[in-house]
């Protein structure tokens, strides 16, 4: 290994340490910080984020990048993607003041808790000013890059590299058309009862339960752990210490089992990555889409198919008799497919999931353009949700208020969820060819070749391969929605006899 090799990977392994420690103390505002500490934590976030950036955008890494992109050039080595991926990152983060990425910080720690505080109350105006703010940085972002064909391409590069706002709104367009045509099918078919889902199931049991599900997955508790926070999600300090967070509603209670094996799915993708790829660019998720297409395909493909439900469904009514009496395991599958306008993204059943997502990119492009006032972010909302969903929320915190993503300035980031759920179909389809009988397989609650296929052909990997590149090689075609389409019609046919 050359010695300006080895330089580099120190420095990147120190900017690898700056941030995970960022991750601990984000972890920890979302899961145990008292509401009083926001103002400090968001000092805590600013010191290190500017550290981080400076060490990463030094004459230092730009000068040896330069020497081993020539040394590397051509190569398809762990080293040769180690260098292509630092290089890429450099040349995007070296365009961004270090006092920026500190008063990002700074805004959006106090946004989040401003956030909190808005949808604990259902009041949209307590939020408003801090998100001003935080729209504000996301300009000044889009302007410290060349002008693009769009200036959320801007935005959305930072999740999936080298996919454009053009094409994700020509594949948006063409599920749609899918969707709402399956959607209307199903609208004029005999509805599956579940009523029996929202009835009073104790928290504790429901958790636990969730965690049975997710250790049989093969999500490693002795390299993880789950906690309660406002909104679920995955971060990793190390692919050894890889943690979700789940929520429990009591409106929807057994949506805490979901929740936890669509955040495994992503952990169990971080906890997959390559050892030899600690503290380097390489050790995390090639992209958002890939990464949803692991949390999608464990939390839908998998977990809400009737294969799974036969095994677990029996364990299940064990725990709740008197919930579940008189309900057969193809009835609650039923149930928990049943495709009806709601209100909360994250609850939304597989046939209009993707709906929420087109409207949330509809709301953010308009937002980057600046032709939506932000104080009108409610009522557009509202009949938005009437025109693609059918049904308008009531308040505030089931409609505005209900993702945290904006008050973290992760825009760009939701477009992601819909391209993951056409990713996890694509694997799936290959999947499906290269194991047989992976149904049966689940039916028995065995989950091995599974796990172990998708830590070859994806986890393994990292990021040492583009996305695009990755699921092309995999799949055998880029992103596109046929497969998702044959697998909701399949499904949806079954379920409602169409």
């Amino acid at each position: 290994m050359s010695e300006k090799l080895n330089q580099l990977k120190e420095i990147l392994g120190e900017v690898s340490d700056l941030n995970h420690a960022a991750s601990v103390l984000d972890w920890d505002q979302q899961v145990n910080m008292p509401p009083g500490g926001g103002e400090a934590r968001g000092q805590h976030l600013a010191t290190l984020g500017r550290i981080s950036h400076q060490k990463s955008t030094s004459d230092e890494v730009g000068k040896l990048l330069e020497d081993l992109k020539q040394e590397f050039s051509g190569s398809d080595s762990d080293d040769g993607a180690l260098v292509r991926v630092a290089a890429r990152n450099f040349d995007k983060a070296i365009r961004v003041p270090a006092e920026f990425v500190a008063e990002r910080a700074v805004v959006t720690t106090a946004s989040f808790e401003a956030w909190v505080k808005a949808k604990r109350n259902s009041d949209f105006s307590i939020f408003l000013p801090h998100l001003e703010k935080v729209m504000e940085l996301m300009r000044n972002y889009v302007s410290y890059f060349p002008p693009a064909d769009h200036p959320y391409d801007v935005l959305l590069d930072d999740y999936e590299p080298g996919m454009k706002t053009v094409e994700v709104k020509e594949i948006f367009d063409e599920v749609r058309t899918q969707q709402v045509k399956l959607i209307k099918a199903i609208r004029s078919a005999k509805q599956v009862k579940a009523d029996f889902l929202h009835k009073k199931y104790n928290e504790k049991k429901v958790w636990g339960f969730s965690e049975t599900i997710i250790s049989r997955f093969g999500y490693d508790f002795s390299r993880g752990r789950q906690d309660k926070a406002a909104h679920p999600f995955e971060t990793s300090f190390s692919v050894n210490d890889v943690r979700i967070t789940n929520r429990y509603e009591s409106e929807n209670p057994l949506a805490t089992l979901f929740s936890g094996m669509h955040e495994s799915g992503h952990a169990m993708y971080e906890q997959g990555i390559s050892l030899a790829y600690e503290r380097t660019p390489l050790a995390n998720g090639v992209s958002s889409a890939v990464h949803e297409s692991q949390s999608r395909m464990w939390e839908n493909l998998v977990g809400r198919s009737l294969s799974f439900w036969e095994h677990f469904f029996p364990e299940l009514k064990k725990v709740f008799p008197s919930q579940l009496e008189g309900v057969s395991a193809k009835t609650f599958y039923k149930a928990i497919n049943k495709v009806e306008p709601s209100l909360i993204r994250v609850n939304a059943d597989e046939a209009t999931y993707n709906l929420h997502i087109m409207l949330r990119l509809e709301l953010e492009i308009g937002m980057i353009e600046g032709n939506i006032d932000l104080k009108d972010l409610p009522e557009i909302w509202n009949t938005k949700m009437q025109e693609y969903v059918g049904i308008t929320p009531p308040d505030d915190a089931r409609g505005v208020l209900q993702d945290i993503h904006w008050s973290a300035g992760l825009f760009g980031y939701f477009p992601t969820y819909a391209l993951g759920n056409l990713v996890s179909a694509q694997l799936w389809e290959k999947i499906n060819k290269d194991i047989r009988g992976l149904d049966d397989q689940i039916r028995s609650g065995k989950f091995d070749s599974l796990l172990n296929w998708l830590r070859e052909k994806v986890h393994i990997h990292g990021h040492k391969y583009d996305p695009l590149d990755l699921i092309q090689k995999v799949t055998g075609s880029k992103i596109n929605s046929a497969a998702y389409v044959r697998y909701l019609t399949k499904k949806y046919s079954d379920i409602y006899g169409l």
